[in-house]
């Protein structure tokens, strides 16, 4: 029987997913759609699912992966300090940008919504419906992680000041309520003992990733297939730590979240995360997300007229919880964005639910409070991606195009500068020759300048761009001026060399200040090469119908995606694949990464769109 429960469960795991994709169901995450589904499988309708001794040990597992691999989704990055030392550019940009920031916005956000939730949970208390003060605290300030990135994923907001802003309140809302359940395990368990041996944990964290730092820099030396050494690593850790936590009398579930944070501080790999993903929500998070459902008895709980009072109170409250964000997030964007990112900020899920087991194992709450809990978390998941793909429009800071400036005004730049307008770049041209200036100004926007010093291009805000491009004949001078440039703290400086000599003899400089330098000669001769070599080369360069392109994959949207899934795979042949200094040969299931580099052909109209998308920065 207990081999029939697993088989029914896994059968459900499989077909949830096609189900989802089959009608198109976008706005509920995969998580509330498999507890609905364990909820109907479970004693509440069929009861066909029963929990036995190894479903139990596969749900405990579950929960324990559920909570490494959301430690391992928090970007650190967003809570360390930026560099001090800025460049002239940034200074600039800094002294006009808005005066709250995406890390002060997130921190005041947060900072109401802790007080807010002391607030509702003395209010119920004070009600009598629900007396624990610090559980239903910690309940109501937890926001799902994984959920937020899935919504700002879809809308390419990973990269905004917006998207910044509600990731690291969401990163917040499930590093200080685990901070939280730790001290209140410890404060009410049994088993529990000294605070201070919790401070073991961190000790032991610190040690692992002292130990391992190293790890991911020679593990492409020594890792094969049949080792999964990364694989192997991860589960080290997590058992490592699990057992730590348990025996200092802490949650076991603190340690896989501990572990999770090590191995992020760790620096794995993209294919290392997509493993672990694998085995997490490919097998054992499944599993956790449907026995919770099975476990959620409606019957008993709509047959409690308590516990129907509560379920409408805790989804008011997990709402209420958040209201201040919306106020917060009004001091830097419009108010249809602030709404949306306060609703967002309201779901909540997966701390939930390891909140509610440690819980119950304490006996601090019962079933059926646990089970209003629960659904009215499910409810903040359906209603708060609902509101926010509502209420989400793009922000005028954000739609702004990539400013491009070209230095040096001829048939080589002109052309490219045209092509690059009718694309949606916002381009300026720039010269200091009368001529060049006559004989194009009326084919694109040129700017006649009185000379080409440094000092007085930075006077003329010519270097305040995203991209500068130095198209001039003159190597030195396009020397002198990239170099300019990168001091001054332009992005990207793309510099011409007519000389191979100079090019060859200043690469290394121009490579240490980040310069894209390219030099006409070695082109041409690569291109009457390629010529020879492959007769088809010229027909694709020149066809009015298709051409090679590249592009750097920026968009998370598309990141981890196989080739073959890919939305416009269709309109595209995919040649090439530059990633980590080293070519990769693409196949149907070869999933992009970030910053991989990809050559393909296609049509120029098509091709252009698809590069867009695709280097999109998010």
């Amino acid at each position: 029987m207990d081999q029939i429960s697993l088989l029914i469960i896994l059968l459900a795991a499989l077909v949830i997913p096609l189900f989802m994709a089959r009608i198109k169901l976008t706005l509920l995450p995969t998580a509330v759609i498999e507890i609905i589904v364990g909820v109907i499988l479970g004693p509440s309708l069929f009861d066909i699912i029963h929990t036995n001794a190894t479903l139990s040990l596969l749900k405990n597992v579950g929960v324990i992966v559920l909570l490494f691999l959301s430690g391992l989704e928090i970007d650190f990055s967003l809570f360390s300090p930026k560099n001090t030392e800025l460049t002239p550019l940034e200074q600039k940009q800094a002294s006009n940008a808005p005066k709250y920031s995406p890390v002060m916005l997130a921190f005041m956000s947060y900072a109401s919504i802790v007080v807010l939730s002391f607030g509702l949970a003395l209010a119920l208390k004070s009600s009598g419906l629900f007396t624990d003060i610090w559980l239903s605290t910690i309940l109501f300030m937890t926001i799902s992680l994984g959920i937020v990135i899935a919504g700002l994923k879809e809308k390419e907001l990973l990269s905004k000041p917006f998207g910044q802003t509600i990731l690291l309140i969401a990163a917040l809302g499930e590093v200080v309520p685990m901070i939280g359940l730790t001290f209140y395990a410890s404060a009410y368990s049994p088993t529990s003992k000294s605070l201070w041996l919790l401070l073991l944990i961190l000790l032991a964290a610190a040690l692992l990733v002292w130990r391992f730092k190293a790890f991911f820099r020679f593990f492409d030396q020594i890792n094969k297939s049949t080792t999964q050494l990364d694989v192997r690593l991860s589960f080290f850790v997590i058992v490592a730590l699990v057992t730590i936590a348990e025996s200092v009398g802490a949650e076991g579930i603190l340690g896989a979240f501990m572990a999770g944070i090590v191995i992020k501080l760790l620096e794995p790999h993209e294919e290392t995360k997509v493993r672990l993903d694998s085995i997490g929500y490919g097998f054992f998070i499944p599993i956790f997300f449907i026995m919770s459902g099975v476990g959620l008895n409606l019957r008993t709980l709509l047959a409690d007229p308590h516990t129907l009072i509560l379920i409408p109170v805790f989804l008011i409250a997990y709402l209420l919880a958040k209201a201040a964000v919306f106020f917060v997030l009004k001091l830097r964007f419009n108010t249809s964005n602030a709404f949306a990112g306060a609703a967002m900020s309201t779901t909540t899920l997966t701390v939930v639910l390891a909140v509610l087991q440690v819980a119950e194992h304490l006996h601090k709450i019962t079933a059926q409070q646990s089970g209003a809990f629960l659904l009215a978390a499910i409810l903040t998941c359906i209603i708060g991606p609902l509101v926010f793909n509502r209420r989400y429009r793009v922000e005028e800071a954000d739609a702004k195009p990539t400013n491009v400036h070209f230095i040096g005004t001829n048939l080589l730049t002109v052309p490219v500068a045209q092509q690059l307008t009718k694309a949606g770049y916002d381009i300026h041209m720039y010269t200091d020759r009368e001529t060049n200036y006559r004989a194009f100004n009326s084919e694109i926007d040129v700017h006649l300048l009185e000379n080409l010093v440094p000092d007085d291009l930075v006077a003329q805000e010519v270097f305040d761009t995203d991209i500068i491009v130095l198209g001039q004949s003159n190597s030195k001078e396009n020397y002198r001026l990239a170099k300019a440039a990168k001091q001054y703290g332009v992005p990207r400086v793309i510099a011409r060399f007519e000389d191979p000599n100079i090019l060859d003899e200043r690469k290394d400089t121009l490579l240490k200040m980040g310069v894209e330098a390219f030099s006409t000669p070695d082109v041409q001769i690569s291109m009457l090469r390629s010529l020879i070599e492959t007769p088809s080369t010229i027909e694709l360069l020149t066809s009015t119908e298709s051409a090679v392109f590249e592009v750097q994959l920026r968009n998370r949207k598309y990141v981890d995606i196989q080739i073959r899934n890919l939305p416009f795979i269709d309109d595209i042949t995919i040649a090439q694949i530059y990633r980590e200094k080293r070519f990769i040969r693409p196949k149907g299931d070869t999933p992009l990464k970030l910053n991989d580099r990809i050559l393909f052909t296609g049509s120029k109209q098509e091709s252009a769109r698809i590069r867009g998308e695709l280097g999109k920065l998010n």
